[in-house]
């Protein structure tokens, strides 16, 4: 079974990609073979990982306008195990022309209908809640939330949580959601802060595991690799790889409610 995750806020600069991305990287370190599917029009994902969006020629967008099955076109990554669905300049399109197809909610459920090859899948999303966001979200077992433990991303939560609901109760009824404290800075007492009130309200709903803020990160976006592979004695490759043990821990979880249900 592929444990499908979407990684989205509303929010900009949250570390939605770096997430994707650095996520990908660990869990193929632990022998687990991954997809992500960028999302967004911007395409960071898909330059993140080597990628030239301009020359790209199949992307997610014909999965989304011309019912393509996603593994036409997905490609090879430069790690071994770790293969992407590249953004380009076509999903400018998509928030525009989707919500006039019938069941579009669903187009990207439709495209994945077929066994894949892989143990996860993991979705970057555009930092909107349109019509990108909720097919990510109905096709998501786990829809993962960074959050900067600050007051505006903090706020802009609500409407996330609203809207997970909203698709629980109507579409994708074993949707869970899980918050990942992103870009903390220890030294910053609103973070401190920030993240014990974020803790006291969610309780379990926030992740154990914290990312915190790090320029290795960055670097390793313009490297093109995931951070476990570009610094891999970095606290931030260690936080990511505590991060992928706590995800297959949700994973097998869900297997094994699977496995009772039938």
């Amino acid at each position: 079974m592929t444990y499908y995750i979407a990684v989205a806020n509303q929010k900009g600069g949250v570390a939605k990609t770096t997430t994707v991305l650095s996520l990908g990287g660990a869990l193929v370190q632990k022998n687990k073979e991954v997809l992500v599917v960028d999302l967004d029009a911007q395409a960071d994902l898909t330059l993140a990982l080597g990628v030239n969006p301009s020359k790209v020629r199949h992307s997610i967008a014909d999965v989304l306008f011309n019912w393509a099955n996603v593994i036409s076109v997905s490609r090879e990554t430069s790690i071994p195990g770790l293969d992407v669905v590249p953004s380009n300049n076509e999903m400018e399109l998509a928030e525009r022309f989707l919500p006039i197809r019938k069941n579009y909610e669903t187009i990207l459920k439709n495209g994945f209908k077929s066994p894949l090859p892989y143990d996860f899948v993991l979705m970057d999303c555009p930092p909107s809640l349109g019509a990108v966001t909720i097919n990510a979200l109905n096709l998501a077992s786990l829809l993962l939330i960074p959050t900067v433990p600050e007051y505006f991303s903090v706020h802009a939560l609500r409407n996330m949580l609203v809207q997970t609901r909203r698709l629980r109760n109507q579409s994708n009824y074993d949707l869970i959601y899980r918050i990942l404290i992103t870009m903390q800075d220890l030294r910053n007492r609103i973070h401190r802060n920030m993240s014990e009130q974020l803790n006291k309200n969610l309780g379990d709903r926030v992740l154990k595991n914290v990312i915190n803020i790090d320029t290795k990160l960055r670097e390793s976006s313009v490297a093109g690799v995931p951070i476990s592979y570009y610094a891999p004695k970095s606290r931030s490759a260690a936080q990511y790889e505590a991060l992928a043990d706590e995800i297959i821990e949700y994973s097998l979880n869900k297997y094994e409610e699977f496995e009772q249900a039938i």
